[in-house]
């Protein structure tokens, strides 16, 4: 049966249909699956199972090759509404399934905060600021010259806020942890790349267990933030030079990589990653990746990769 997986046979490309939710949501049941099976009748189904009891349940099928499963997706989606279950379909290359690197993005990705909103209020900008990084996340500024306004806004800001925001405002996305030690485990190099700062990518990357970090930098002077970035600033196009470059250095395939994050900035390292994740992304994110997570934690990324609840790595 297994030897279907990710071969072609008279046309045909074996896919894995993924459903998650939440945990312990109670959202994902017998009932939801029902709901989603009829949608499968008249195609093969290879094997279903569940990943993870009341948090992933996977049905691998056959569909023709370049058949746009867009529709069924949206279809089962639908029926499932409004629970709070993710909908994925993917190819399923046993192969390829595991990737070997993960490429993530920060804010409101491996951290649940923009570090530039928490910023603002310090100095009692938070709505100006807050909608600008909104605007930029959706795609409707330029990102650096978005992120050049945000900073110019902060200076003369004591550097000392930094360490305090850092303490008493910075919390983990649910599941980051455990994906990171669970990758790491099984050999996967992860990076995380932001747009954000080194001061808190530095922080937030040690905590989680990255191997690699990349960010921008502020400018410091006497003590106080300077308003301005360091050039070169890592927007879109370094993103996915990183990402690239990674896959490069330790001899991988683009097949073999995975990518995460929220904002339009994310959005070409998404596309061109071997599986690209909108993170509760923006509605332009989510529409061109390949896979979205609206109501999961980051532990859906080990699900999308076939990993079972089992095989997690708790930390």
């Amino acid at each position: 049966m297994n030897r279907l997986r990710g071969q072609t046979m008279s046309g045909t490309l074996s896919n894995a249909l993924l459903l998650t939710a939440p945990p312990a949501a109670g959202a994902l049941d017998d009932a939801a699956i029902a709901l989603a099976r009829p949608f499968l009748g008249g195609r093969q189904v290879i094997q279903e199972w569940w990943k993870g009891a009341g948090e992933a349940w996977e049905a691998l099928f056959l569909a023709g090759a370049g058949e746009d499963l867009g529709p069924l997706r949206a279809g089962i989606a639908a029926a499932l509404a409004p629970r709070p279950i993710d909908v994925n379909i993917i190819a399923d290359d046993i192969a390829l399934r595991r990737k070997k690197l993960l490429v993530a993005d920060m804010e409101s990705t491996i951290i649940e905060q923009e570090c530039l909103d928490e910023l603002a209020d310090y100095v009692g900008l938070r709505p100006r600021i807050a909608a600008i990084t909104e605007r930029a996340m959706r795609g409707e500024l330029d990102f650096e010259a978005a992120l050049k306004e945000r900073v110019g806004l902060l200076g003369g800001l004591d550097v000392r806020v930094l360490d305090e925001l850092y303490a008493n405002r910075i919390t983990l996305m649910p599941g980051a942890r455990t994906l990171v030690a669970t990758m790491r485990k099984n050999g996967a190099i992860c990076a995380l790349v932001s747009g954000g700062f080194t001061f808190f990518t530095e922080r937030v990357a040690a905590r989680v267990g990255f191997d690699v970090q990349q960010a921008n930098t502020l400018q410091i002077a006497g003590g106080k933030l300077a308003g301005t970035v360091a050039e070169p600033i890592l927007g879109r196009e370094a993103k996915l030079a990183a990402l690239e470059r990674l896959t490069r250095e330790h001899r991988l395939a683009p097949a073999e990589t995975i990518a995460v994050g929220d904002g339009a900035n994310d959005l070409t390292m998404i596309k061109a990653a071997g599986l690209g994740v909108a993170f509760r992304a923006k509605p332009v994110v989510a529409a061109a990746a390949a896979a979205s997570i609206t109501h999961g934690d980051l532990t859906a990324l080990l699900y999308l990769q076939g990993y079972r609840r089992e095989e997690f790595t708790e930390l």
